[in-house]
């Protein structure tokens, strides 16, 4: 068992949650409970632009239908500017935050050039004089715009984080962006300041993040945090071979429980797709039982060890 800690399942409410992503929920709630955590849920509500209270609403009454509740408070990330800005305080004291006046299109054009790598920021606007930065703070703001936040980053320096699923996993750090220029907060920063802030010690997550642990790991040590550890679980396909989402049909919750499909059957097929052979060998009776007590069983024989190492397919 763990000494404590938190893990926690963080959804954003851009939409209806798929099988996939509830099955990353059960498989957070299993870590969590199973090395003597509490399990904790956030809503990351943090992209104005597309966020809606509506699907924040539906998640958690989508986890409450599987039996998975948050041991404390639903945290909103919508309702924590002020500790998002305590913490870009904290870098900007630290000498760790510029302004960056790109365009995507400049960025875009700098990332195709010979040099250029995908993906990371190539420092135009990194080392800008005063009087560059006065001039093209003035156009943007001659355009009604302002300039964006970016991490100054040690340059060519790589952080490791270990994952007890994948192994070591080695990343770039760069200049992410820390404020977007429409004001919002960027994921970056926040998802590390509410881990830190909540205590999470434990990251269970889709393997489409795992590449973003890197620099998350590097920012939180840089912030005064300590590292999670980290479990990035493969990913659920479509019929297709394609990463399940929101478009597809008949995945959410709300459609699986039209085509017939009970809250306890969602959850038998979630834990027997994280390696829980007793959701298929004794289906017939844990599907006459509440979805907390289903939960309750899988926690007495389910282990990680267990997991699929591949992508698992659903097609209801």
């Amino acid at each position: 068992m763990s000494r404590g800690g938190f893990g926690r399942f963080a959804p954003s409410p851009s939409g209806v949650m798929h099988f996939g992503n509830l099955r990353t929920a059960v498989a957070a709630y299993l870590f969590a409970k199973s090395s003597g955590r509490e399990f904790l849920v956030r809503i990351e509500d943090i992209d104005t632009g597309r966020s809606r209270p509506s699907f924040a609403a539906q998640s958690l009454a989508d986890l409450a239908a599987l039996g998975i509740a948050s041991d404390r408070r639903v945290v909103y990330q919508s309702q924590r500017h002020q500790l998002y800005q305590a913490a870009l305080e904290q870098l900007v004291q630290k000498g760790l935050v510029y302004e960056c006046y790109c365009s995507r299109a400049d960025i875009a054009a700098a990332a195709s050039a010979p040099h250029g790598k995908p993906g990371i920021y190539p420092g135009i606007c990194r080392d800008l004089s005063d009087s560059e930065r006065r001039d093209k703070r003035a156009a943007l703001a001659a355009q009604g715009r302002q300039p964006a936040l970016r991490l100054r980053a040690p340059q060519g320096v790589e952080y490791t984080v270990k994952d007890s699923l994948l192994g070591p996993l080695t990343g770039l750090l760069h200049d992410f962006v820390l404020r977007r220029t429409d004001g919002d907060w960027a994921y970056q920063l926040v998802v590390v300041v509410d881990d830190i802030n909540q205590g999470v010690d434990q990251i269970v997550r889709g393997a489409d993040l795992a590449s973003s642990a890197p620099v998350q790991a590097w920012l939180t040590e840089t912030l005064g945090g300590y590292p999670a550890a980290y479990a990035h679980v493969p990913l659920v396909m479509n019929a297709q071979g394609q990463r399940l989402a929101k478009r597809d049909k008949s995945v959410t919750r709300p459609e699986l429980n039209a085509l017939g499909w009970s809250d306890q059957k969602i959850l038998l097929k979630a834990l027997e797709t994280l390696g829980w052979s007793a959701a298929k060998t004794d289906a017939t009776a844990l599907l006459t039982l509440p979805t907390e007590e289903i939960l309750k069983h899988a926690l007495v024989s389910w282990s990680p060890e267990n997991l699929p190492a591949e992508p698992v397919i659903f097609h209801p």
